[in-house]
């Protein structure tokens, strides 16, 4: 089973002038929430981006509605890119594995599967798109879930399989979040069940940051893609960060989800962050 295989939403693959960036993610909605700002501007810029996630995310967290939750959650994904401008949206085709890592991951799930495999049919877009570059997450997932940790190895396996230049790990500035959540949790929101302290490990901190990418002008664009995942918006008890992050004001938006953040491998983090991902590229 080849990851093309996997292709419900391909769409034209006539290049464009610039540069093909991969984004490598482990579940729709991961897309928005993490790297939604910096592909609709790298899409409006005349790059080709493509999404790739390993899972439907058939195990997350939703109402129960007695539908396909991975069917579901693959459409909304089709229209959250197009919402982003994304050229092309492939699928691995791994089973989520689950949050719950004292859960033997369940075979053919995205975590019980050799790296090397996984590896290789990602390894298999990335040439086949000539890609320039490869977003991952940071090695701890960023907050810790396994199927995000596995999206770390499989795509830097990947990367050195297909030759790709250059990996960015998406993250989050520790610090900008911590911040953030304190406020929420003392108006007693708990986006998630999340609370500040919870984050003392997670991410990556500012002084490691690398690229700092200004995506103000395409929150409306990220706000709808997050919206997009409207299976996301409910279930749990606590405030769901979908539904909280797609419902803010405009002025509100612009400060909490205007900045996106990445770490380059290979590359020490300057006195400023960079404002353009390809920079290394030029």
């Amino acid at each position: 089973m080849t990851a093309a295989a996997h292709d419900p939403g391909a769409c034209d693959s006539t290049p464009v002038a610039g540069y093909t960036l991969v984004a490598f993610h482990a579940h729709p909605d991961d897309e928005a929430l993490f790297t939604g700002g910096t592909l609709a501007r790298l899409s409006a810029e005349g790059h080709r981006v493509v999404v790739v996630t390993a899972t439907a995310g058939e195990r997350g967290l939703a109402a129960d509605t007695g539908a396909d939750l991975g069917a579901t959650r693959l459409a909304e994904l089709q229209a959250a890119a197009r919402e982003l401008g994304v050229a092309r949206v492939v699928t691995l085709g791994y089973a989520d594995s689950g949050l719950d890592a004292s859960i033997p991951a369940a075979a053919g799930s995205f975590c019980a599967v050799p790296v090397a495999e996984a590896a290789a049919r990602l390894a298999d877009v990335l040439v086949e798109e000539h890609a320039d570059a490869l977003t991952v997450y940071d090695a701890h997932g960023g907050y810790g879930h396994r199927d995000h940790m596995r999206v770390h190895e499989v795509g830097l396996a990947a990367a050195d399989r297909a030759r790709t230049a250059l990996v960015l790990e998406a993250t989050v500035a520790r610090e900008s979040l911590q911040r953030g959540l304190r406020l929420l949790n003392l108006l007693g929101i708990r986006p998630g069940g999340m609370r500040s302290r919870d984050l003392a490990d997670a991410y990556r901190p500012r002084a490691e940051i690398t690229h700092e990418i200004d995506v103000r002008r395409w929150v409306p664009a990220k706000q709808r893609a997050l919206a997009a995942h409207a299976s996301q918006a409910t279930g749990g008890d606590n405030v769901r960060t979908v539904m909280l992050l797609s419902r803010l004001p405009r002025p509100l938006a612009r400060l909490a989800l205007g900045r996106e953040w990445f770490v380059e491998h290979g590359r020490s983090p300057g006195r400023h962050p960079l404002n353009e991902l390809f920079a290394s590229l030029g």
